[in-house]
């Protein structure tokens, strides 16, 4: 399992991002271009001394990450998902993949997926933040895969 953030822009959500890949030992790939840079202070408070203890990839472009990236399901979350994340069926080698928080995922993202999921919400609402929906659907993910940490 794997989270992948396609050009995040926003530091404080990717540093929570990465915190949270350290504590369940998930790997981060970090699509490029970076809406912040890496030793941004605002990253740095959100991951705070966690970074040592994920790993993170870093791809020059979508199309560097799609030639790069290890087998697996490209499972993208977005609020034009066509499944319920509760409702879908998890793999061991799925990769999460998130929209960039100001714009989501471009056409180009959206045909690559393998699944297109979304987190239910009551009507009238637009989304969660970006780490809050990774963190529903990893936790899921994992329930599911039995790949929580011991």
């Amino acid at each position: 399992m794997r989270l992948a953030l396609f050009q995040p822009d926003i530091p404080q959500n990717a540093g929570a991002l990465i915190r949270l890949g350290a504590c369940l030992g998930i790997e981060i790939d970090l699509i490029e271009p970076l809406g912040f840079i890496l030793d941004d202070r605002r990253l740095k408070r959100a991951h705070m001394d966690y970074l040592e203890h994920v790993q993170i990839r870093r791809h020059g472009s979508w199309e560097r990450f799609l030639e790069e990236r290890p087998p697996g399901r490209l499972v993208l979350l977005t609020r034009a998902g066509d499944l319920r994340y509760t409702e879908f069926r998890f793999a061991p080698d799925d990769i999460l993949l998130l929209g960039r928080e100001s714009a989501g995922a471009p056409p180009q993202v959206h045909a690559s997926a393998d699944a297109r999921l979304r987190v239910p919400l009551r009507p009238g609402l637009r989304s969660l933040n970006v780490a809050i929906a990774a963190a529903m659907v990893l936790g899921e993910a994992l329930r599911q895969t039995e790949g929580f940490p011991p």
